[in-house]
């Protein structure tokens, strides 16, 4: 069955994140990929000196009402990076006026990391992300997401019981699957903690030292490609985690590309892991 979907997220025209991730990754995934930009960047705004940002926010409403008209739909609906809060409102919106009966909600909370807010949230945003998470059906938190959308204590160490108190909280919470991304038991390994029907698994793979702008939109946009092919929620876990850990490898060496990793030169990995060749 040949898919239309639909990612919401920003555009940073440089720097290997968001909609220019997004969308080859899905493409090449053999899905027609509709995309909804909140915002657009000159590039993204980790170590340029500056950027510039045109908000979308008001094109979100409008943009519906002609899908409407024009009975547009999708089979799944996949969100990123939202701006503020009102933009999480008229995605909820969005999500429940064009998402076909029996498509799937796909939510990456893409709000934090390292314990801290990206710059420009606070509380309220967390707020309004809990309620569009927690109405997904799939969500793709790290664990600084995951504490903040449960009020837990951040840890930047950590073990089974503690991973295992967030999963309890996301779920009563209403959360459906998780895919706890970067969950690192050991400094020499990072790896995805799935946890689907209240079941978790985990797949670990080795850990390369130094992190790469974008590398959560790459996973998460794998992540969907995968199981927009019929891949089990684990299973896409790990050919996103395996795509990913060969695109930072590929961008490995490279000082003048820091911005982002060489994700291009590693798709034909993808496509044959996703059995499309």
């Amino acid at each position: 069955m040949y898919k239309r979907i639909l990612t919401i997220q920003d555009i940073s025209c440089v720097g290997q994140c968001s909609l220019t991730v997004a969308l080859p990754i899905l493409s090449a995934a053999g899905l027609e990929t509709a995309i909804l930009p909140s915002a657009v960047l000159s590039n993204h705004t980790g170590g340029f000196s500056g950027w510039t940002f045109t908000d979308l926010t008001e094109d979100l409403p409008k943009i519906r009402e002609r899908w409407e008209l024009e009975k547009v739909d999708f089979a799944a609906v996949y969100t990123g990076y939202l701006g503020s809060a009102k933009q999480i409102d008229y995605v909820k919106d969005i999500v429940k006026s064009r998402l076909v009966s029996g498509g799937r909600f796909i939510a990456d909370p893409a709000m934090a990391d390292n314990g801290k807010l990206y710059a420009g949230f606070d509380d309220n945003f967390v707020e309004a992300m809990k309620k569009l998470c927690f109405s997904a059906d799939i969500i793709l938190p790290n664990i600084t997401e995951a504490a903040m959308l449960t009020k837990s204590e951040y840890k930047e160490s950590y073990d089974k019981s503690y991973t295992d108190e967030l999963t309890e909280k996301l779920l009563a919470n209403g959360a459906k699957t998780i895919i706890f991304t970067g969950v690192s038991y050991k400094p020499e390994t990072t790896g995805v903690l799935v946890v689907e029907n209240g079941s978790p698994q985990y797949y670990e793979h080795r850990k390369i030292a130094g992190g790469c702008h974008g590398t959560g939109d790459v996973y998460a946009s794998a992540f969907v490609g995968a199981l927009e092919n019929g891949f089990s929620a684990f299973d896409s876990a790990k050919i996103a985690a395996d795509f990913t850990l060969e695109c930072i490898e590929k961008t490995q060496g490279d000082s003048e590309h820091w911005y982002g990793v060489k994700f291009e030169t590693a798709l034909p990995s993808l496509i044959k892991a996703l059995k499309l060749i």
